[in-house]
Order: structure tokens, then sequence, then C-alpha cells
């Protein structure tokens, strides 16, 4: 009985400890000490969750934008982006779902959060339809 308190004390105190040194944000993520902030891929599927891309989306991560062409007949209202992140990074907004690009003149943004939280980069989603 003895030792078992004793094991209930070091656990409690452990699970403090690591709390402090392992910091999380509202989403329960890991904030790290990485700066990196940037999209590495870009995926867009359509309502039957297939690819409705003609060609690999075009990422610049310098200019911070994303252009990818679409198949003609693509319902525009329903397509679901999907982000290839550098590690630890976040998104905002987060995407819960399907997403409206019929705007085609007015690209779509999103937000680039790195591990650290401390870099924002916005990038633009420019959509062109295949002619």
């Amino acid at each position: 009985m003895k030792y078992r308190c004793l094991i209930y004390v070091l656990l409690s105190v452990l699970i403090t400890a690591c709390k402090d040194d392992y910091p999380i944000d509202d989403d329960h993520l890991l904030i790290t000490d990485r700066a990196e902030c940037y999209v590495s891929n870009f995926e867009l599927l359509g309502a039957d969750f297939q690819t409705v891309r003609t060609k690999a989306a075009v990422v610049d991560t310098v200019a911070q934008t994303i252009n990818v062409s679409v198949m003609f007949g693509t319902d525009l209202k329903n397509l679901y982006p999907q982000f290839s992140l550098v590690t630890d990074a976040t998104l905002e907004p987060k995407i819960q779902g399907k997403e409206d690009f019929s705007v085609l003149d007015q690209p779509r943004e999103w937000t680039v959060v790195s591990g650290n939280r401390k870099v924002r980069k916005t990038y633009k989603v420019y959509l062109t339809i295949q002619q």
C-alpha cells in the first residue's frame, strides 16, 4: 500500500512536469520551436473524393500562391482542398468539409501558421478551368 501511494505521487509529479515542457495550442496541438511556414503540396478533390486537377498544382512559396487547373464541368461549389504543410504547421481557417471555389476572379485564402505559432503566411489559391 505504501509503494502504491509513492507510485501515484511520482506519476503526478511527472505528468505535471511534462505539461510545462510541451505547450499546446487551442486545438491541443504541440507548439514547437519550428519557424518554417509553407505549403509543400496541394490537392483538390470533387464530391466523389477523386482529384479534379488536370495537372499538379503549382505552389509558389515565395509569392505564396497556389495555381490549380481543374477539369471542365467540375462542380466548383463542392470541392475539398487538401494542403500538405511543413512539419508542425497549422492551417487557418480550418477546412471543415467542402469549399466553394465558384467565384473564379476572387482567389480563396488560407493562412499557414508555423510550429512556434509566430510566423504566419497567407496563401492565395487561384483556380482555372480546363478549356
